[in-house]
């Protein structure tokens, strides 16, 4: 696709399709939380989770079915090199790929050693049913929807290291929210900024990758690149797991006792902490790679919160339209 696609419009295409992506998340998690909820009420929990993990089985088969029937066109293969070949490694450490790559499998491993555990605390610790942890989640994959176009524009425009220097910011600060209240439309609201914001660093770091691999030897420094980020989740859910099964849910300190509802806060305030950490040491070092706009941090969040996705829609819907017209008059 970054072959394809040309880079001025990369951003829009990727949120676009991330969009999509983002339809199916939010209506998987409605038709899964709506099943659990049934079959718990009528007290067959275990076949609840035998339809949906059955309906997923299909889904998958499905998409891998469709990919088979997807047209390669020729001229765009690669001679395939071996990950253990020396001289392999010796080119990737000569890119600009490297110091971005550390980057964003450091800041994987932060937020992994908290984020596998935030089903653990809504289910376990605040006893939410089926259905509101499924409206939870969806609300995070709803805004991530409704924002992601304006997300892509804006890298388009003003390329991706402002938005992630913008987001790398506020990121350490996502876990922590989750400790200050249990108030069901509390923690809608903090999911609504959790996809808000996640949704602006997941698109321009992929951006970012496109921007600084050649093409000619792109599949292979994103697959090292996936590799080193996703051993990194790893490493973090093994961390926090650990953690969340050892530290204590009460201390005294000075004389005063502190106790909380989960112990699973202090998994929460290390990985914000370790995420403080990874933003304030690589995201003053990143370099933006393409000549674009100059524009404020100030400037994107205002740009990205005041939004109207119902005017944005109406928008795209016109467009379409007057696209096909002028296809089709010509």
């Amino acid at each position: 696709m970054g072959d394809i696609v040309p880079e001025a419009r990369r951003g829009r295409f990727f949120a676009l399709r991330t969009q999509l992506a983002s339809v199916a998340s939010f209506s998987a998690l409605i038709a899964a939380g709506l099943i659990l909820q049934l079959f718990h009420t009528v007290g067959y929990t275990y076949w609840g989770f035998v339809a949906i993990f059955a309906l997923a089985c299909i889904a998958r088969l499905q998409s891998a079915y469709h990919l088979s029937q997807m047209y390669d066109p020729p001229g765009h293969v690669a001679s395939l090199e071996s990950p253990w070949h020396i001289d392999l490694w010796r080119s990737i450490r000569t890119t600009d790929l490297v110091p971005f790559s550390v980057f964003f499998a450091c800041m994987q491993f932060a937020v992994g050693i908290a984020s596998p555990f935030f089903v653990v605390y809504m289910l376990r610790d605040l006893k939410f049913s089926y259905v509101e942890f499924m409206i939870n989640s969806a609300t995070s994959v709803l805004l991530q929807f409704l924002t992601l176009n304006r997300w892509g524009r804006l890298s388009d425009l003003f390329g991706n290291r402002l938005i992630l220097t913008t987001t790398g910011a506020i990121i350490p600060i996502m876990p922590t929210l989750w400790i200050w209240s249990t108030n069901y439309y509390y923690l809608l609201g903090v999911q609504c900024v959790s996809g808000l914001i996640w949704a602006g660093f997941s698109l321009s770091a992929s951006n970012f990758v496109f921007d600084l691999t050649p093409p000619q030897r792109r599949t292979t420094l994103m697959a090292a690149h996936n590799v080193f980020a996703a051993l990194a989740v790893f490493l973090g859910a093994v961390i926090g797991g650990y953690l969340g099964s050892h530290l204590p849910n009460e201390v005294t300190l000075f004389g005063t006792h502190f106790e909380w509802l989960s112990a699973l806060y202090a998994v929460f305030v290390i990985s914000g902490l370790t995420r403080l950490v990874v933003a304030v040491a690589f995201l003053p070092r990143l370099r933006e790679v393409r000549s674009v706009r100059r524009m404020s941090m100030t400037g994107l969040i205002f740009r990205v919160t005041r939004f109207a996705p119902v005017s944005d829609l109406i928008f795209e819907i016109v467009g379409t339209l007057r696209r096909g017209r002028n296809d089709d008059s010509s």
